[in-house]
């Protein structure tokens, strides 16, 4: 069993707490590791770290910082398969998913490193003669980065490499259910040489660490990846610094099928959307609209593929689709939100229940409900499982007026050949994203940001890499 120290201003140090939490492998809960139960000193002293090294660090021109996040993503590349083995096991993301995660993540910090000469300002016309006005991008200071545990490396680079190419330093703070391969990461990066204090990693939990690190009025930017309740506590705790935050918060994405859609590839899209990493992914489809003309025939579709879905262990070689639930607390909620909507009257046509097939581990059928309605709380709160509820609608109007009947604004999707509707369903969906004639899965140049309880700001793309800037204006007045 492996054992991480806290790590802060370029050494792994113990904590100041003599409290570990232990992590579990979700297929067979064995005990992978313990992490520190960090305290508020840890997070002090990786602010005080990153704050006394950000000014060197910004001092470094763009295409210098650039440098160090190549050679992260070489180090990820040359170890890309310790790195997802270490995945899988500590969060049950199946082996060809977790391979995925890992690659992507090098890219990511490759495509932040392309950013370094193309951070801009302007020359603003100024009313005065013999007068420039200038507009300057400057780093905001100290980031700190709250990761989750569903994509917890990409995440973490999600929130590292905007901020280390701007000109940020970096406090992270990652999930105490998935630690591991950031710390695996974090050790393999010492290669690097990184300068002390530039990033900083601090494990402990949200009410204590994260706390600390959002409190603090050395934090310049919190992102937060997570639900909707600690996208609450972390902008309770920014209020009094007035300390910007960028939150990805929870999704309830509706999936719209229209009776022209190519009903096979709207079929796979939407269901490899729901059981993607057991349907614990914030923009997977959670809630199916299906036009009444073609309901009966494409319930029948999907039944059949949910009941295809292979669930293994996360190593099985036989290609599964999806695993274990991360957590007991995860598995006994999306069992209990089920329970209560068959109380409600759901009729359960796939699964309904955990999988007996398994003696260890946190596994749960991919399930499929019809009989539901909208106001029943399966349509309207975040499963983060493999459960799709099913409904039926007559015009597209119904249908954009029922997708839009959320407090979520994270993804949606339509599937349709007409091109007029698929234009006006994605001018009129209250969503960050929509997806047409596809499944649900962002791109790392796009703009990933939701609407309503969603979040605030964003990720991925220019506009990701901007909200790690502030501006400066100057005006020059010369003879």
């Amino acid at each position: 069993m492996k054992e991480f120290n806290q790590y802060i201003n370029g050494k792994f140090v113990k904590s100041t707490s003599t409290e570990v939490t232990e992590v579990l492998n979700p297929c067979t809960e064995e005990v992978l590791s313990t992490i520190p139960q960090g305290s508020i000193a840890d997070a002090n002293n990786a602010l005080d770290a990153a704050q006394a090294a950000q000014h060197g660090w910004n001092a470094l021109t763009a295409i210098e910082r650039a440098g160090y996040l190549h050679k992260m993503a070489n180090i990820i590349r040359e170890n890309r398969v310790f790195l997802a083995e270490t995945l899988a096991s500590e969060q049950a993301k199946v082996i060809g998913l977790a391979q995925v995660e890992i690659d992507v993540t090098a890219d990511y910090f490759d495509y932040n490193a392309g950013w370094a000469r193309r951070i801009e300002g302007e020359i603003i016309q100024s009313d005065r003669r013999k007068e420039h006005i200038f507009l300057h991008k400057a780093p905001i200071g100290v980031a700190v980065g709250i990761c989750p545990w569903n994509f917890p490396f990409f995440v973490m680079a999600r929130k590292v490499a905007p901020s280390l190419i701007t000109g940020n330093t970096c406090v992270i703070k990652p999930s105490c259910i998935a630690p591991n391969t950031i710390m695996e990461f974090i050790k393999l990066i010492e290669k690097v040489d990184l300068p002390a204090g530039v990033l900083n990693v601090v494990c402990g939990t949200g009410p204590v660490v994260g706390n600390a690190l959002c409190k603090s009025p050395i934090t310049g930017i919190i992102s937060l990846t997570g639900s909707v309740y600690a996208g609450q506590r972390v902008m309770e705790a920014a209020a009094p610094n007035i300390t910007k935050v960028s939150l990805e918060l929870g999704g309830k994405a509706p999936a719209i099928v229209c009776a022209d859609a190519n009903l096979e590839l709207a079929v796979n899209a939407v269901v490899n959307s729901k059981i993607i990493f057991s349907g614990q992914v914030c923009n997977c489809a959670e809630r199916l609209y299906v036009e009444d003309s073609i309901y009966d025939q494409f319930l029948e579709m999907v039944t059949k593929k949910m009941q295809s879905i292979k669930v293994e262990d996360a190593f099985s070689t036989n290609n599964p689709d999806m695993s274990s639930m991360v957590s007991k607390d995860q598995v006994d909620k999306v069992a209990a939100m089920v329970e209560f909507a068959k109380s409600e009257g759901a009729e359960v046509i796939v699964g309904g229940n955990r999988s007996d097939q398994f003696d260890r581990g946190y596994f749960y059928q991919p399930t499929l409900l019809t009989n539901v309605t909208q106001n029943m709380q399966i349509i309207q709160e975040e499963v983060f499982g493999p459960v799709l509820p099913v409904m039926k609608f007559s015009t597209l109007d119904e249908a954009i007026t029922l997708a839009n009947d959320c407090e979520y604004g994270l993804t949606s999707s339509i599937f349709s050949e007409n091109f007029n509707k698929v234009m006006h369903a994605s001018n009129e969906l209250q969503f960050g994203e929509t997806y047409i004639n596809r499944e649900h899965f962002e791109a790392i140049q796009g703009f990933h940001a939701g609407w309503k309880k969603s979040g605030l700001g964003g990720a991925d793309g220019k506009h990701g890499m901007e909200e790690y800037l502030q501006t400066k204006v100057v005006y020059a007045q010369f003879r």
